[in-house]
Formats: C-alpha cells, sequence, structure tokens
C-alpha cells in the first residue's frame, strides 16, 4: 500500500492539516472463479497490496479528491444525482450514494488516496477503493454501525450502478474479511464463511501480471453472467450452486452450446472449491495445484475467459512443474496465480520472464504473494 505518510503530505500541501488514514487491500482468489455471482463458494484471501486513503470531513456537501497515483483530482456535490463522468471516480461517487441510502448522513470530506494494487490485473484494485472509503465513511460520518458484510455490499452495490459490472460479492468481502495467515471460503448465497489457516509448508503462491490490461465494463463479463441465469432459470433454481450436472445434461438439447459451456464450468468450479478445501484440510497441496489447473481449463475451454498472454503463462507453469497456475480474476488478460514448491520458485520466474519476453515483447511481472489483513483504520 502507498506510505501513509506519503498520503499525509499530500493531503496537507493540497486541504492542510491531516485527516485520518484508512487502508483496504486487494485480493488473490485461490479456487472458485465466476462462482460468486452463481451462488457458489469462493476461496480468497486478502493481500499485502492496497488502497489507501487520508480523509477529513470538511463540513459542506462538496467532496474533493485527489487521485495520487494518477495526479488526477475530482469535486462533486454528495446530492449531485448524476455524478463525476470520470470512471476512477464513480467508484467513490458510488460509495457515498450507498452509503446515504443506507441511512448514514454522510457529509462532505477532503481525501488524497493511492496504492499499490496492480490496476487491471484482476486482483480488485476497484473493490479496494469502494472498501477503503466504505469503511471510512462508516467511521467518520456512522459511528461504526455498519458491519463489514453491509459495506462489503454497498461496494458491490457501487460496481452494480454506478460502473456497470454485474459482479458478485467477493472481492468487497475478502477486502473487508482478509486476515492475515488465513485464506476465507465464502458461501456466496449463504454468506456464510470460514478462514482456513494458510501456511503451506514447502510452497508459496506467486502471481504472474500478464501486463495485459482487461476491461470488464461492457459486455464479456455481463453476457457470462447473463448466459448463468437463462440456465438457472430454465432449470428452476435461484442459482447454478442449485443445478447438478445431471440436470444440466437433461436441459442440454434447450439451450445454446455457449450457455451450456458456461453453465457446466460453474458448476463443475462449485465441486473443485469443494474438492480444495478438503484437499487443504489435508495438507495435499498437490491436489490443490490439480484443481487450480482443472479451473484454468474450464475458463479458457468453456467460459472463454482467457487470453493467448494467459495460456502461455499457464503453460509454461505446467512446463516447470508448477503444482498449480491459472487465470485469476474477471478475465480477458490479468494475472495467473500459481501454487509451486519452494525449489522451483527462482528458477520458475527467471524462465517465465524470459520466454513471456520472447513470446510477446512485453514483460510480465511476478508479484509475491503475502495474505494480509483486511480494511481498517490505520
Amino acid at each position: 500500500m502507498t506510505d501513509p505518510k506519503i498520503l499525509q503530505q499530500a493531503f496537507s500541501a493540497r486541504f492542510g492539516g491531516e485527516g485520518s488514514a484508512y487502508t483496504a487491500p486487494g485480493r488473490i482468489n485461490l479456487i472458485g472463479e465466476h462462482t460468486d455471482y452463481n451462488g457458489g463458494f469462493v476461496f480468497p484471501g486478502a493481500i499485502d497490496r492496497g488502497i489507501s486513503a487520508v480523509i477529513r470531513p470538511n463540513g459542506t456537501h462538496m467532496v474533493n479528491l485527489y487521485a495520487i497515483d494518477l495526479d488526477m483530482a475530482c469535486s462533486f456535490n454528495i446530492d449531485d444525482p448524476q455524478g463525476p463522468k470520470v470512471m476512477h471516480f464513480r467508484y467513490v461517487y458510488g460509495v457515498v450514494r450507498e452509503m446515504m441510502a443506507a441511512g448514514v448522513e454522510v457529509q462532505g470530506f477532503d481525501a488524497v488516496y493511492g496504492g499499490d494494487v496492480p490496476l487491471g490485473a484482476g486482483m480488485s484494485s476497484s473493490a479496494a477503493v469502494e472498501c477503503c472509503f466504505a469503511y471510512a465513511l462508516n467511521e467518520l460520518f456512522g459511528q461504526g454501525r455498519l458491519d463489514k458484510m453491509t459495506l462489503a455490499r454497498i461496494g458491490q452495490a457501487t460496481e452494480h450502478k454506478y460502473i456497470g459490472v454485474m459482479c458478485g460479492i467477493m472481492d468487497q468481502f475478502a477486502s473487508m474479511h482478509g486476515k492475515a495467515g488465513f485464506l476465507m471460503r465464502l458461501d456466496c448465497h449463504s454468506g456464510e464463511y470460514h478462514y482456513f489457516p494458510w501456511h503451506p509448508d514447502g510452497y508459496r503462491l506467486v502471481v504472474i501480471n500478464s501486463c495485459v490490461k482487461h476491461e470488464l465494463v461492457g459486455s464479456p463479463y455481463n453476457d457470462r453472467r447473463n448466459s448463468c441465469q437463462r440456465v438457472a432459470d430454465l432449470a428452476g433454481v435461484e442459482t447454478l450452486r442449485d443445478c447438478s450436472h445431471e440436470k444440466l445434461e437433461q436441459l442440454r438439447s434447450q439451450l445454446s452450446a455457449e450457455d451450456y459451456r458456461r453453465a457446466r464450468y460453474v458448476i463443475g468450479e462449485v465441486d473443485r472449491v469443494l474438492a480444495v478445501s478438503d484437499a487443504l484440510e489435508r495438507g495435499d497441496y498437490e491436489e490443490v495445484g490439480r484443481q487450480m489447473y482443472l479451473t484454468h481449463k474450464g475458463l479458457k475451454e468453456d467460459y472463454e475467459v482467457s487470453c493467448d498472454e494467459i495460456d502461455f503463462l499457464v503453460d509454461q507453469a505446467r512446463i516447470m512443474g508448477v503444482s498449480g497456475a491459472r487465470i485469476m480474476g474477471g478475465g480477458f488478460g490479468g494475472c495467473t496465480v500459481n501454487l509451486l514448491r519452494n525449489d522451483l520458485y527462482e528458477p520458475f520466474l527467471a524462465q517465465v520472464q524470459k520466454t513471456y519476453r520472447a513470446r510477446f515483447g512485453i514483460d510480465c511481472k511476478p508479484i509475491p504473494v503475502v495474505i494480509a489483513d483486511g480494511t481498517r483504520r490505520l
């Protein structure tokens, strides 16, 4: 995350005085991709990269923002029904409006914010922004009365209403509820979650950023969600979480080939998350990795959200003997998440950076993963 001292200095230079500092992390997801909006299970963890902000009420109805990483400023009235047009600032605007709708008497404030979650990499920089500001406004104006799950849902509603991405709850949940040294299995239908200790003896996680940015606003993400909902409606269930493989096969003749493939992936992914849960209980990290490769195969062939660069990174991982690798996040670029033995760590990073550069003419960027705490005041 951005050093709070740097943010305080920038805040003082721009607004005078000091504000309160907050931070919210990005996330990785071990397995369980595109299952959250289908009522299934996900297995995320907060990471030691995030978005931090220095915020102070200003006694007006105006919100004044400065995004230090982008060197961009924006002001809007909290009563403005339209809000800013620049997409980056609409995340904050949406949180303000949703907090007000939840009964929090939000007033104007000044804020400087920035972070080190790679943009467009599938590590949920947008959710980190939403959670950071929701948590801060809940403290500054709401006396902390909204719980973390409510704040996560405010972030989700921001994506739906103000950004146009019909995302599930995973990203905001993980950012809010993260706990150092633990991954979380969330049941996206019931909201129940459990912490799983993450101290894999002899293994580590590393994210490889393909440096190919994806864009989820618009049709690619929402089209897949709509496919899933069509199948669920035909099956007579609320979400695909409640549709079995057998039921899907019974309906196959009534489905388009595309809708069938989308549903086949999701139903299989629900099973894979539960298989990983069992494997972690046994300490069987090779089985965890095997399920990760199966997830990538489904995301590539059935859900069709991968790309050449990502597939190359996964193939290189397999060639090098990495235990598990897959695309992570919404897709269409971004990152792979890799589970590998400690002895392979340095050789793998050296080889994958060399071959990726030779193949695509750009550099990929390894990001070591440390599982960290969730949204909080600094």
